[in-house]
């Protein structure tokens, strides 16, 4: 019997699709928390945002998100239930077979670490783009390296901001990318991506499937929409709100431009963040993942299970 099912990846998109245009400002002000400086708080960055750039500042790099993530949610829906089939058919010699929590963990974090090889170009593409304002450049990015005596951000208010943005869109970033940094510059920050990804999605999948079943009906065939709506909202900020130091990291290493560069690694990273501002950096964002992982991840099992439940209805 053939355990690859064509229909998950398809409803994994339309659900991908869904949550970027719901998640996206709130990750633009969340990209900026964490790898930009200059901001109290969340409630001041969306203010400052807002006063410099205009509602269109949250909605920055919008367009390569959402015709690459929803590939990207597709691969990882789709990933992750084959594999629980595979686990299934392997363990028990049948694919219909409802994993156990071990098995479920198995395939959450294996989607985690292939989750990386796509996921990773994809995110630095997006923060490169949500970090290239010319007001957060020139007042708030002292993130891209400081003088010699560490006394401020001269070296990056050196840098020539008055003309054209860095990168003129996702694909000129690529490009630019590729040329200045080679291929391993699309993954740098990668390392950090797994240590959050592949916890990450654990803390992901397996809050959704108990929540959804402590939500859910005896008896009932499939999930009410709003048991699915909760309990993948609750499960996001778990995740999200777990994964924020990790996160934080790996958001620092992307932003992290080659001509001005500040961090050596991930280790090199966390301990020059702790240094210059203390334990409260590796959470900085998390209200704001806790809130954005709501609604973002509420509306991609929503469309996820709604998809997959028209297209077996077909």
């Amino acid at each position: 019997m053939n355990c690859f099912h064509l229909d998950d990846f398809l409803a994994g998109w339309i659900g991908g699709a869904s949550s970027v245009i719901v998640g996206h400002p709130l990750d633009t002000v969340k990209t900026r928390l964490q790898a930009g400086t200059g901001y109290k708080n969340t409630l001041h960055c969306v203010l400052q945002i807002y006063r410099k750039e205009t509602v269109a500042g949250f909605f920055k790099g919008l367009s390569f998100p959402l015709a690459s993530i929803t590939v990207y949610n597709s691969v990882v829906f789709g990933f992750f239930n084959n594999t629980q089939r595979v686990i299934s058919k392997f363990r028990h010699g049948d694919e219909k077979q409802p994993c156990g929590m071990l098995d479920m963990t198995l395939a959450s974090m294996l989607t985690g670490l292939m989750s990386v090889g796509l996921g990773a170009p994809v995110d630095l593409v997006k923060i490169r783009l949500q970090m290239q304002t010319l007001p957060c450049l020139a007042e708030n990015l002292n993130i891209a390296g400081t003088t010699g005596n560490g006394n401020g951000n001269i070296a990056v208010r050196s840098v020539s901001l008055q003309g054209q943005p860095t990168y003129r869109g996702p694909i000129h970033c690529i490009s630019s990318i590729l040329q200045t940094e080679g291929i391993q510059g699309l993954y740098r920050g990668a390392g950090a991506m797994i240590l959050r990804d592949v916890p990450g999605y654990t803390l992901y999948f397996i809050p959704y499937a108990l929540f959804r079943r402590w939500l859910s009906p005896e008896g009932r065939s499939s999930p009410h929409p709003c048991s699915v709506w909760v309990s993948g909202g609750l499960a996001g900020s778990i995740s999200w709100v777990t994964a924020t130091p990790a996160d934080v990291v790996k958001s620092r290493l992307q932003a992290d431009a080659l001509h001005t560069r500040k961090y050596r690694g991930i280790v090199h990273c966390i301990v020059q963040s702790y240094k210059t501002e203390g334990i409260h950096v590796f959470f900085r964002g998390a209200s704001v993942n806790a809130i954005r992982g709501f609604p973002m991840s509420a509306t991609m099992f929503l469309g996820y299970e709604l998809s997959l439940q028209f297209f077996r209805g077909l």
